[in-house]
């Protein structure tokens, strides 16, 4: 069988700040005062790429390590001990506890149900997670005394903040619960701050803090500006320059028609990759601190920016995507986290 050519060079790239990212971690775990944090990495580390972020994470001084699904567990065990890794969604079947049991990471168990499915299964060191408020995952407080609960080993016991990023009554209450809850509940280390609840002081800090959008350059409250640096470095590469007469219309819908004769490039970035229509009319791209604004809308594989500023570009040439993360969900309209996690695939990671 013949060798396999050699991939050409990708139109699309995505450069992971390394030093950005483990210096958002240090600053993290200073803020968190007494408590050491730790490190969300669901979601293929919010699509950055676990390979390329959990190295960083772990080398930067992170050791607790959380995942959503079962299926993110074999990406950052590759990079971490088995024991610093916590599966936030819990068992709800019996191979799920088996699964558990034979890598040796915790599952955080979130329900009455799961506390026995773990338990008949043999049981071990786990976490559980209490609701305080967000009604999604979580023991509810009526059940602390439950018998079940009393049985389990439990390493970290959490909660979650639902409005650490605003300044509401929500903060506080959720705060009393979990004291209510950590008196009830013997746990070795007690956990409730996301990235927003750090900036909220040591009241919220506990033993552990969970940071997750922050670590890859989201700043969901602004004691955080000066804190948080930027990690996600996209670039996209023009594939097409074409000119433009005056009366000539550009993509889908015909949205943009042009007032006057003026040269346009086609770039390699669409909603496939995650650049979302919402851009559309709205968004630019850059070169050298010149501002390339998109024409029309965006399409699955490609925009149109206006080179105007910038005659000189050619195919083959790179645009900056501007990601820092609060400027672009103020003009997209998607939230920080939307705009990491929808990332594709087709950027190259480096």
């Amino acid at each position: 069988m013949p060798d396999r050519p050699v991939l050409p060079p990708p139109t699309l790239r995505l450069k992971l700040d390394h030093d950005a990212l483990a210096m958002n971690w240090r600053a993290l775990n200073r803020l968190s005062g007494n408590a050491r944090a730790g490190a969300a990495v669901k979601a293929d580390a919010y699509g950055l790429g676990v390979a390329k972020a959990v190295p960083s994470l772990r080398d930067a001084g992170a050791r607790d390590f959380f995942v959503a699904h079962w299926s993110e567990v074999s990406e950052v065990i590759a990079h971490v001990p088995a024991g610093q890794i916590s599966v936030l969604h819990g068992p709800v079947h019996a191979e799920d506890c088996a699964y558990a049991r034979a890598l040796g990471v915790r599952p955080v168990i979130n329900s009455i149900f799961q506390a026995r499915l773990w338990l008949d299964s043999g049981g071990g060191p786990c976490d559980l997670m209490v609701d305080t408020g967000i009604n999604r995952l979580g023991l509810p407080l009526a059940c602390l005394s439950d018998p079940l609960i009393a049985r389990l080993d439990i390493d970290v016991l959490l909660s979650h903040l639902a409005s650490a990023d605003e300044d509401v009554a929500q903060n506080a209450q959720q705060l009393r619960r979990f004291d209510q809850a950590c008196r009830a509940i013997p746990a070795r280390r007690r956990s409730l701050s996301n990235s927003a609840g750090i900036a909220l002081g040591k009241d919220y800090a506990f033993d552990l803090t969970r940071p997750g959008l922050s670590l890859y350059g989201g700043i969901p409250r602004s004691e955080l500006l000066a804190e948080i640096g930027q990690v996600a470095r996209l670039e996209a590469a023009i594939i097409q320059r074409r000119d433009l007469s005056a009366g000539d219309s550009v993509g889908y819908n015909a949205t943009f028609t042009a007032a006057r004769a003026m040269r346009a490039g086609v770039v390699s970035l669409g909603y496939a990759d995650g650049f979302l229509r919402c851009w559309s009319d709205r968004g630019l791209l850059r070169s050298n601190g010149r501002e390339l604004p998109l024409l029309g809308r965006v399409s699955m594989d490609m925009v149109v920016v206006d080179l105007t500023e910038a005659p000189d570009l050619a195919e083959g040439d790179w645009l900056e995507v501007p990601y820092h993360l609060p400027d672009a969900a103020a003009v997209s309209g998607l939230s920080q986290y939307e705009l990491l996690t929808i990332l594709g695939q087709r950027f190259r990671r480096g």
